[in-house]
């Protein structure tokens, strides 16, 4: 059976579904079970679990030949870092008491920095934490496509998608969240074990020039690309509802991207297949209901 963490998430979601697909047993971790309907009805056993309850975590990963392990970031509580430094000490404690032979974790590009990079830091820590498990595999993720429907409310009312991304012609590693769980999936269930450090990202890189293209379509209107100034990051941020600790950690994290400092460094690289166009399109007709 193949255990996943945050299954109700796009990642743990698409991964339960592939594997599903596939004839394997799953049983899926969520914290509320009132989320978890479409995965019981594909037939995905359900175990209800919090990341920081380290007992009923272990309980659920107990007898996994395979553990996707995702930790959930928060960026509406007061500390963000402080709680997933938490919750990565819980996983970790979890996952040696329960030793499955095989666990892959969501990680992100540029974790092999220690410093200076805002959120990735903490994807850091998770490597070192959970570093020597045994068949340990750290699948690290580009950004994820679907992010930008942060930015689609501005884009449909103003025409103009505001970028953190500069220069605007800067083409950057991205990927569909879906794409990443199925990635995962195939990592899981492979006859050999992954390599210990792996990427992936989409089918081709992507300037944020090509967002506004990517968007002017589906919307309906010209969208045009703006590189939002260094200085009205934090306020911009905070405007969508941020916490000040996370909102450092952003553009930390933005600051180290348009250094160069968020890429592939050892490992190989998965490719997704899901175009841009294709996720931008679909946020476009899900904020439209």
């Amino acid at each position: 059976m193949f255990v996943i963490i945050g299954a109700t998430g796009r990642i743990g979601g698409a991964a339960a579904r592939e594997l599903r697909q596939r004839g394997r047993a799953v049983r899926a971790v969520v914290r509320d079970p009132g989320k978890a309907g479409t995965l019981a009805d594909s037939g995905c056993d359900i175990a209800v679990a919090d990341i920081a309850d380290t007992g009923a975590l272990t309980a659920a990963l107990t007898g996994a030949e395979g553990v996707l392990a995702i930790v959930p970031l928060a960026p509406s509580r007061g500390d963000a870092a402080a709680e997933t430094r938490s919750l990565i000490a819980s996983l970790g404690r979890a996952l040696e008491a329960a030793r499955p032979p095989r666990t892959v974790a969501i990680s992100d590009y540029g974790a092999q920095h220690a410093a200076s990079t805002g959120i990735t830091v903490l994807f850091h820590h998770l490597e070192q934490r959970l570093g020597g498990l045994p068949g340990i595999a750290f699948l690290r993720s580009a950004e994820h496509m679907e992010n930008w429907a942060r930015s689609l409310r501005a884009a449909t009312a103003t025409g103009v998608l505001a970028s953190l991304h500069h220069p605007l012609d800067k083409r950057f590693p991205t990927v569909s969240a879906l794409d990443v769980g199925l990635i995962a999936a195939d990592l899981l269930a492979a006859a050999e074990a992954p390599p210990r450090i792996l990427h992936a990202e989409g089918p081709q890189r992507y300037t944020a020039l090509e967002v506004a293209t990517g968007l002017a379509g589906p919307l309906g209107r010209p969208v045009q690309a703006m590189a939002l100034p260094r200085g009205q990051w934090d306020e911009a941020l905070a405007a969508g509802g941020l916490t000040e600790g996370y909102v450092r950690l952003i553009t930390d994290l933005y600051d180290a991207h348009n250094a160069g400092r968020i890429e592939v460094e050892g490992g190989e690289v998965r490719r997704g297949t899901t175009p841009l166009a294709e996720v931008l399109a679909a946020l476009v007709r899900q904020a439209r209901g």
